[in-house]
């Protein structure tokens, strides 16, 4: 499993939001290229960059993600607002290794299966969960979508893989949800991202344990709860 720190853009900075709030932030960094920076520098090969403005209809991000695409040599996957093939190709050719999609690949399914066939291995489906519902629109639209029944959909497509969130426990550093990451990784044929929560190694060892491929961490990083080198140096691959 490999250990990814995420980096959320509102207004230019870097933030973290606790329990999937907008309003709720708790951390603001100014510079976001020299998170990027710092975190490649204490040993992190994948960078997580998500457009929060762009997600939820408040602007846009797009210089800051172009610097931070530029500023490091780690694979960078970008999400965020991402609803068209034209910014799928703009991102890939900006030096996105990947490009998460969210709200319109879960509720546009003839889109999705026309950009993965367009883009094969270079999507991220981001699946938001709430309750083990799928939540869309910036974690503001809850859908009567089971978690696990959308997984069984997405099976079908050439992804690079499903980032999962538990937005109920998103920044809130109080663990992960096991149960939930653990039954998508059992019902899913591709790699597993797991967000959401993610508060000690021991939390990283017990994903590793149920098969995620990718854990991504934030606010545990930004508040010194998880060792940076530590964290990149074990969990590599």
């Amino acid at each position: 499993m490999i250990a990814i720190p995420a980096i959320d853009l509102r207004g230019g900075a870097c933030v973290q939001l606790v329990g999937g709030a907008y309003e709720a932030e708790r951390v603001r960094l100014a510079d976001p290229v020299a998170v990027a920076r710092d975190w490649s520098r204490a040993g992190f090969r994948v960078l997580h960059v998500v457009d929060l403005d762009a997600a939820t209809g408040r602007g846009s991000n797009d210089a800051v993600v172009r610097e931070i695409l530029a500023a490091t040599d780690c694979d960078v996957q970008v999400g965020g607002g991402v609803r068209d093939a034209e910014r799928i190709d703009q991102l890939l050719r900006d030096g996105a290794r990947r490009v998460m999609v969210g709200t319109r690949a879960i509720e546009d399914g003839d889109w999705l299966d026309e950009m993965a066939d367009r883009f094969p291995a270079a999507l991220v489906v981001a699946a938001d969960v709430r309750d083990r519902r799928v939540v869309t629109r910036g974690w503001a639209h809850a859908l009567p979508l089971d978690v696990l029944d959308a997984i069984e959909t997405l099976n079908a497509l050439p992804l690079a893989g499903v980032l999962v969130t538990a937005v109920h426990r998103e920044g809130q550093l109080q663990g992960t949800d096991l149960p939930l990451m653990e039954d998508v990784a059992e019902a899913s044929v591709c790699p597993v991202y797991a967000a959401g929560g993610i508060t000690t190694v021991h939390d990283l060892r017990a994903l590793e344990h149920r098969g995620v491929a990718a854990a991504v961490i934030g606010m545990a990083l930004y508040t010194g709860a998880i060792d940076p080198r530590a964290t990149a140096e074990e969990f590599t691959e």
